[in-house]
């Protein structure tokens, strides 16, 4: 780690922790040359390999707005989406893997969506799943009874 100051090419960790979601950690550093300290904060890298073979970081804030369309019009908050983006995030560091097909990341979704708003979740299956027939939407509104029956 490069010091800001003057450019050192080296720095000793002087404190050490864990941020409050536990997703990264927070270094407190001192150059040897200047003397200078300094933070930096640590993450472990997720990768997202979309379908065209590119790899990009993972972003809560693309999960968001992929969610949001599906959302719209409906009764969800940004907070809503905000937690739901973490969730998805939580659920695929939990895999282990540095690196996720956009796939995963979908089914990763699906389940909190549905959770969340069951019309979004609709809208969103039937885009990620690609339905192509009304038979498509009447078995996942049926498994949707299904699995969330109605109180009479």
């Amino acid at each position: 780690m490069h010091c800001p100051f003057c450019r050192h090419s080296d720095s000793r960790v002087i404190d050490s922790r864990t941020s409050d979601d536990g997703l990264s950690i927070r270094r407190r550093r001192q150059c040897p040359e200047c003397g200078g300290r300094f933070s930096t904060i640590e993450t472990a890298s997720l990768n997202v390999i979309k379908r065209s073979g590119v790899i990009e970081p993972f972003s809560r804030e693309k999960v968001m707005s992929g969610v949001r369309k599906a959302c719209q019009g409906r009764p969800v908050t940004e907070g809503d989406l905000a937690v739901l983006a973490q969730t998805v995030e939580e659920a695929v560091r939990q895999t282990g893997a540095s690196q996720v097909d956009t796939n995963e990341i979908g089914l990763a979704i699906l389940g909190p969506l549905r959770e969340l708003d069951e019309v979004a979740y609709l809208r969103f299956a039937s885009v990620y799943q690609a339905f192509d027939s009304l038979e498509d939407f009447e078995s996942a509104i049926e498994q949707l009874r299904i699995d969330h029956p109605r109180e009479a």
